[in-house]
């Protein structure tokens, strides 16, 4: 029995099926973890989706800003951008299927000493505290009015945590540390633009990973979402986006031995990181 962690999939359909083949893979034994961005920019979203689907409770995936951005263009309160590759799950015969799937997956899941998210923690968070927050906004996903939710989850601000917060302001801050903060000052205060290297991070910030006293250091955080950054494997977090999308290996690492096992991308490098 094992548990493999795999890091961004963005529709790359063929390089997951070589990871589980390599990984000898048995739904009914081992357990995948799936940092979330199943879908988007890379060719096979659609069936990524039904493969992971297909595979029940071996596969325990959160949700990442595409997965999200996935559901709020199926119910029209967002629009396609260019380079989106939505449209063959937004015209599939089983697509409300697929679709209340996704909107029934959780945004964090902490289990054997570690957490999984897409994109981190804030450090004034523990572990405890991020995943009630993070069932806040699942509770919002899955309840009737979801898609006010989903009208409401998209913009930058509050660029930080408060207690006192609340509707979806608190939603917003949540969703937005949980799926789409790479970097923050050490007082928690979220920056959103950056997507670079991390030698290139602007005065102030820093890897929400590295600030310290995070409040969940003593558990290890399993994320993805950062493709500049590649592959990280440190005591207490591991980042598993090494850019399949972009030409880079598709990454899965074996918890808890830390087994780092890859196949190669067949999609051509470019230089952008999304």
């Amino acid at each position: 029995m094992a548990i493999y962690a795999v890091g961004d999939i963005q529709g790359c359909h063929v390089e997951l099926v070589q990871l589980l083949e390599k990984l000898r893979f048995d739904p009914a034994t081992d357990t995948l973890w799936l940092v979330g961005d199943l879908v988007n920019r890379g060719p096979g979203s659609l069936q990524v989706l039904r493969l992971v689907k297909s595979l029940g409770d071996s596969a325990i995936t959160v949700l990442g800003n595409h997965d999200l951005h996935l559901l709020a263009v199926a119910e029209g309160v967002a629009r396609l951008h260019r380079g989106d590759t939505l449209d063959e799950i937004l015209a599939a015969p089983d697509r409300d299927e697929l679709l209340d799937w996704l909107r029934h997956q959780r945004l964090l899941h902490a289990a054997e000493g570690h957490v999984l998210v897409h994109a981190g923690l804030l450090p004034g968070w523990t572990v405890e505290q991020a995943a009630s927050l993070a069932g806040e906004v699942e509770t919002a996903l899955r309840g009737d009015d979801y898609v006010d939710f989903l009208a409401h989850m998209y913009g930058n601000k509050p660029t930080a945590w408060d207690d006192g917060l609340e509707g979806y302001k608190r939603l917003r801050v949540i969703t937005n540390a949980l799926t789409r903060m790479r970097i923050c000052t050490a007082d928690g205060e979220m920056e959103f633009d950056f997507k670079a290297e991390q030698h290139k991070i602007p005065a102030g910030y820093l890897p929400w990973f590295d600030v310290a006293g995070r409040a969940s250091c003593e558990t290890t955080v399993v994320f993805g979402h950062w493709s500049a950054l590649g592959l990280m494997v440190k005591n207490n977090a591991i980042a598993l986006d090494s850019g399949c999308l972009w030409g880079g290996p598709l990454t899965a690492i074996r918890l808890p031995d830390r087994a780092v096992i890859q196949v190669a991308s067949g999609i051509s490098s470019v230089a952008k990181h999304w």
